[in-house]
């Protein structure tokens, strides 16, 4: 079972930009996507990606200024964050889908345990 560990996140101002990592144990070929939760918030869908990364989906909220990609040579995730702003600070977490609808969160396994991501105004 494929176990993932999130990093790369920190505290930084409105206008910067962070790259998070996901490092999987095992090579997956499998759909990754990377949520977030906000405090008070349900936990929201932000990016994914399909195995071989010809694919890649966004939510409405990171379209054009996240970029989702991976390397499987290095069995690895990341998520390149532009022009944060306020409201992107989260929990941003890592997870695998095998099936189902590619923006739901009933869809993914294998979570990762998160990595805190702060944008001061």
């Amino acid at each position: 079972q494929v176990q993932l560990v999130e990093s790369g996140g920190g505290l930084v101002q409105a206008g910067d930009s962070l790259r998070l990592s996901c490092a999987a144990s095992i090579r997956t070929f499998v759909t990754m996507g990377w949520f977030r939760q906000a405090p008070g918030k349900e936990r929201e869908f932000v990016a994914a990606i399909t195995g071989s990364g010809s694919s890649t989906y966004y939510s409405d909220s990171v379209e054009g200024r996240f970029t989702i990609s991976r390397d499987n040579a290095k069995n690895t995730l990341y998520l390149q964050m532009n022009s944060l702003k306020p409201e992107d600070t989260a929990i941003y977490y890592c997870a695998v889908s095998y099936s189902g609808n590619t923006y739901a969160i009933p869809s993914y396994r294998n979570w990762g345990q998160g990595t805190q991501v702060t944008v001061s105004s």
